[in-house]
């Protein structure tokens, strides 16, 4: 009998069952509280020559009028609506302690692609192994070498 009435498998359903409550069911509100003077992205002029992730310049979105503040929330609620639920991929990059990496192969036209690739390495996979693996797939998928 095991030491306990559950398994990890369990654990991992749980967790991702609560992953995906908490991005389903975002308190429209709450959208509109966590933009309040967050930069605009394509509005930062000067980032932070420290970090060079701080914005120092630029227009948060509550400088915004009121008309352009609530058509971006109604924007973002939507996109939040229809975010796909990866949710069991996500607890379980963590659970096999893979971490997402930047790297993707798109498959199809960049506006409307047909699949895409995003990829998790273990940490001690060394970068230029990465760049091999992916370069070899997106090789393989695209040109069939």
């Amino acid at each position: 009998m095991p030491d306990r009435p559950y398994t990890d498998a369990d654990l991992r359903t749980e967790a991702a069952r609560q992953y995906l409550t908490a991005t389903e069911d975002p308190d429209y509100m709450g959208i509109g509280e966590q933009m309040d003077q967050a930069f605009i992205e394509s509005t930062v002029v000067d980032p932070d020559p420290e970090t060079g992730t701080e914005p120092v310049t630029g227009t948060t979105w509550d400088q915004l009028t009121s008309h352009d503040f609530q058509e971006a929330q109604r924007g973002i609620r939507r996109l939040l609506d229809g975010a796909a639920d990866v949710s069991e991929w996500a607890i379980n990059l963590g659970a096999d302690g893979l971490e997402p990496s930047g790297y993707i192969v798109t498959l199809g036209p960049t506006e409307r692609p047909s699949a895409r690739l995003h990829f998790a390495f273990g940490p001690d996979m060394p970068e230029d192994t990465r760049i091999e693996l992916v370069a070899r797939l997106d090789r393989i998928l695209t040109h069939g070498l």
